[in-house]
Parts: structure tokens; C-alpha cells; sequence
């Protein structure tokens, strides 16, 4: 079920908000398990065919988790490795059992065949946050003897299906306080406000950019040569349309659940507004980056042992951490080079500091890290959304200018004609392209403008702790523009619920559903 369907805003959410606080009235207990149910209720609306398997997770897991709680310390040892090996295999039969067998047959010449696999919804996120239990339980972290309310902690449906990756620590003390099971109205203002919020900017936002993106993409997996605007163009349609689509599920997520009395992670927070691959990692799915930080990143040595090691742990994580979001060489390379980035920048980082270059921070030199960033993380997308290998080098040889510089044939009336000779004779090309002229510029300008300008959902509702963690540090001056529970807000919001619904007869998936 998708957060922006008709049936999920006007029946499910509805009949779980009320059930849910009606109940509490009667038994805490009682409230939970209605929760639970209606998150494994939620998840086999796509496929009912799935739920004995996420079930089945839950129970292998906990029993690994009940073991490693009471065992000595040898057996938690070989406990934990059969947990995670046991996550892992599944997650690996389901997402790369079909990857693996194709470069098998790639390299051997093989062929092996396998009856087709159809990856469960949020198996990544439901599998990781329970290795994360496990490891936690074996520290000594964790510990939950209730297996309803385990059952409730990996199913709650505002984060089953796309995130964020939750850590048993955050989230069971908020199921056990007794004012999470009282309604609440300021709960309610402001989870409501945060939902709309996020199902405008998917509804609105991303699908209307979408349009913008897929057309020049799939002409590059078809051998289409592309021009110098109709290749940036959709790369700059599909980083908008991403984002967009990511900040807008994040919003929703942590909406939802603050209806019940739930506060979530910050897992989005204005990533294209970062100045350097580092800080874009701290910003862009933050509660994966920290599970990448703290199941691998660390355990591999981290930083401790030298700075060649570091870096092979960089790489190492950041080419996992591809390989988590899909089962493909382009995740791959995908995160390959998000590791080289991250050791350049670390590398740039430690120079400047070994020469004693302090680089005077100012709007300009700040706005010149932020579009070389930005710029690179363009580059990544475009091998993280391509068909394959060699159509994102297809992307990437238009956007270099290797085809030329080609312009709608229309725009070619509407130009004085000397200056429409002058381009022709400097080489431009006025022709019919997979480019939507003034529209797309319209929408890619003020998208990029809401991006970098705006304050994020999370600054807005600052004064009414929205996440676990805040967008700025806490001394830092929060927007003028600030959420209070006003009429002038309603009437803002209300404009955006009523634009977003409008929308909703045309359903479209996150694009993170398919991680």
C-alpha cells in the first residue's frame, strides 16, 4: 500500500488512527497489537503471498536474539554470525540470486536457469534493521522478551516499506511511554501537517519532474545518441525527481507515525544544500549511513588503522552499500564512486590541514563547493537511474557535449534571426529533441530553487520536534518562514492537501520501493 493512494488516506490510516487510540483506552496491550496487524495488514496489500515470509523473519530473528540474550559467550559468537548469515541469505536469494547467475553466465558462458524471482517489498529495510537488533543484542544494547512487541517494532508501517532503518533503542521506550497511547492534538496538527507537506512534494513535485527524465533515459538504452540539453536536462529531471520523491516519503513517514504519538530518525535533510561528499552522506538517507557506519564501516577498522586502511574501507563500504540499493553492475559503480569521492575529500581535508590552508568561508566560495558536489553527485545518479553500463556512458558522453549542442526546433522562430544565424554558424543545431523547452526549464529552475533555498520540512517544524534528531544544530536561527498552529497555516496547508488529493487518481510507486 502506498502512502500516496487513495485507499491508504481514506481507509487505512483512518481506521488505524481510530482503532488504535480506541483501543488504548481499554489495554496498551490491546493498542499495540492493533498497530502490529495492521502494519502486517499494510504490507500484504501488494502481495498477501509475502507476509508469511516477512513473519518468518521476524521469528528466526527474535529466537536468535532470545539465544544470544542467555547464551555464554563462545556460542553468542557463532549465534550471531548464523543470524546475520541467516538475514543475509535471504536477502541475497530474493535481490541478487539473478544478478549473480547472469555474470556467471556473463563470464563462464553457462547458462543456469532460474525460475524468475520477485523482490518482497522493503526486504532491505525489514532485513537491516534486524541485523541491527542482533548486533545490538550481542553488545548488550538490546533486549526484548515481548515477541509482540519485536513484531510491532519491525513491522510499524510508516518505515516497513522504504525506511528509515530503525534502532530498537529509539523506538521501544516511545511504544512504552503511557502518553504515546493518549490522543494528542498537537500530535495530530503537526504529524497531519508533515504528511501533507510530503504527499505534495511526491504527488506534485517528483511526478510532475519525473516526465522530464525517463523519455531521454530510455532513448540512451536504446542507442540513441543524446545532445547537450537533452542529456543534462534529464539528469537534472531524474536528481530532482529522486529527491523530491525521497524527501517527500521521508516527510510522510515521519507524519504518519507522529499521528500515533511515534517520533522517527531524521532520515532526509537537504542534501543537495551540502558542500562536500562527506557532509552529503550526513544529509541524503542518513539512518542507512549510520547503519553503514556502524555494522561495517567500523568494524572493518574504520579510521584507526592508517589512512591507506581508511580508505579501503570507504570504498569498500560505499560498493556494499551500492550493492544494498540494487542488484546491478550501475549500483556498483554507483558506489565506487561515491567512495572515490569520499576519499578524495577526505584526502583534500587532510592536505589543507597538513599546509595550514583555511579557506575563508563566504556565500561565494560556499556556493562553489556546493555545485561541485552537487555536480558530482549528477554524475552518480546518472549510473544509479541508466538501464546499464553503457547507457549512463551514453548519459555521461551528451552531457560532456560529444554529440553536439541541439536545440528545439521551435525555439528557433522565436529568436531574432540574427542571433539565430549566429548560433547556427557556431554549430548549433535546431531540431526536434527529447526536450520539453520552456516547461522543463520552468520546473528543473524551481525545483532547484525549493532545494537549495527553501527551508527544509524539518527547519519549518523545528519548534515542534518533528524528528528524533533536529535539521541544525540547536543554537543555529531557525527560518522566518515557521510552522505555528495558525489559520494562516491551515489555510496553507489545506491549499496543499487539496492540490495533493486531487492528484492521487494517478498512483505511482517511491522510487526507494524498489530497494
Amino acid at each position: 500500500m502506498l502512502f500516496n493512494s487513495a485507499p491508504f488516506v481514506y481507509l487505512f490510516l483512518p481506521l488505524a488512527f481510530v482503532g488504535f487510540f480506541l483501543l488504548a483506552r481499554v489495554s496498551q496491550l490491546w493498542a499495540a497489537a492493533w498497530l502490529t496487524l495492521a502494519s502486517i495488514f499494510f504490507y500484504g496489500w501488494w502481495n498477501p503471498k509475502y507476509v508469511p515470509l516477512l513473519i518468518g523473519s521476524m521469528l528466526f530473528n527474535y529466537l536468535v536474539a532470545r539465544l544470544l540474550a542467555a547464551g555464554g559467550k563462545p556460542a553468542r559468537h557463532w549465534l550471531l554470525l548464523a543470524g546475520i548469515a541467516g538475514n543475509l541469505l535471504l536477502l541475497g536469494y530474493f535481490k541478487y540470486a539473478h544478478f549473480l547467475l547472469d555474470t556467471v553466465e556473463h563470464i563462464s558462458g553457462v547458462r543456469i536457469q532460474l525460475a524468475e524471482i520477485v523482490l518482497p517489498l522493503g526486504i532491505s529495510f525489514f532485513t537491516f534493521t534486524q541485523i541491527a537488533f542482533l548486533v545490538d543484542t550481542y553488545r548488550g544494547l538490546a533486549r526484548e522478551p515481548r515477541f509482540l512487541h519485536y513484531a510491532l517494532f519491525v513491522t510499524y508501517f510508516p518505515h516497513l516499506i522504504a525506511g528509515p532503518i530503525l534502532h530498537h533503542s529509539e523506538m521501544m521506550p516511545q511504544f512504552a511511554r503511557t502518553a504515546t497511547y493518549r490522543l494528542s492534538s498537537r500530535n495530530v496538527s503537526v504529524g497531519l501537517t508533515i504528511f501533507v507537506i510530503g504527499l505534495f512534494k511526491k504527488v506534485i513535485l517528483a511526478d510532475n519532474i519525473a516526465q522530464f527524465a525517463a523519455p531521454a533515459f530510455n532513448a540512451a538504452a536504446a542507442g540513441h545518441p543524446l545532445s547537450l540539453l537533452e542529456a543534462w536536462g534529464a539528469a537534472l529531471a531524474y536528481a530532482l525527481q529522486l529527491y523530491f520523491d525521497f524527501s517527500g516519503y521521508s516527510d510522510m513517514a515521519i507524519g504518519v507515525s507522529r499521528l500515533f504519538g511515534i517520533t522517527l530518525p531524521l532520515n532526509f535533510n537537504s542534501p543537495y544544500k551540502a558542500a562536500n561528499i562527506i557532509d552529503f552522506w550526513r544529509r541524503w538517507h542518513m539512518t542507512l549511513s549510520r547503519f553503514l557506519r556502524d555494522y561495517l564501516y567500523f568494524p572493518l577498522g574504520g579510521n584507526r588503522r592508517g589512512p591507506m586502511r581508511r580508505h579501503l574501507n570507504l570504498l569498500l563500504t560505499m560498493l556494499l552499500g551500492g550493492l544494498w540499493h540494487g542488484a546491478g553492475w550501475t549500483y556498483v559503480v554507483w558506489g565506487g564512486l561515491h567512495g572515490c569521492f569520499l576519499i578524495v575529500n577526505h584526502g583534500w581535508q587532510a592536505l589543507r590541514g597538513s599546509l595550514g590552508w583555511h579557506i575563508r568561508s563566504t556565500w561565494i566560495t560556499r556556493g562553489m563547493s556546493i555545485a561541485v558536489t552537487f555536480t558530482s553527485v549528477l554524475v552518480g545518479w546518472v549510473f544509479f537511474r541508466a538501464a546499464s553500463i553503457s547507457a549512463a556512458n551514453a548519459m555521461l558522453s551528451g552531457m560532456a557535449g560529444q554529440n553536439g549542442v541541439v536545440l528545439p526546433v521551435g525555439w528557433k522562430g522565436h529568436l531574432a534571426e540574427p542571433l539565430a544565424d549566429a548560433l547556427t554558424r557556431s554549430g548549433v543545431v535546431f531540431e526536434p529533441i527529447i526536450f520539453d523547452g520552456v516547461p522543463q526549464i520552468v520546473w528543473t529552475a524551481a525545483l532547484l530553487a525549493i532545494a537549495w533555498f527553501w527551508p527544509n520540512t524539518q527547519e519549518l517544524m523545528r519548534m515542534y520536534e518533528p524528528a528524533l534528531e533536529p535539521a541544525a544544530r540547536p543554537d543555529a536561527p531557525g527560518p522566518m518562514l515557521a510552522w505555528r498552529p495558525t489559520a494562516a497555516w491551515a489555510l496553507a496547508v489545506a491549499m496543499l492537501a487539496v492540490t495533493s488529493l486531487a492528484s492521487l487518481d494517478r498512483v505511482t510507486q517511491f522510487l526507494y520501493f524498489q530497494f
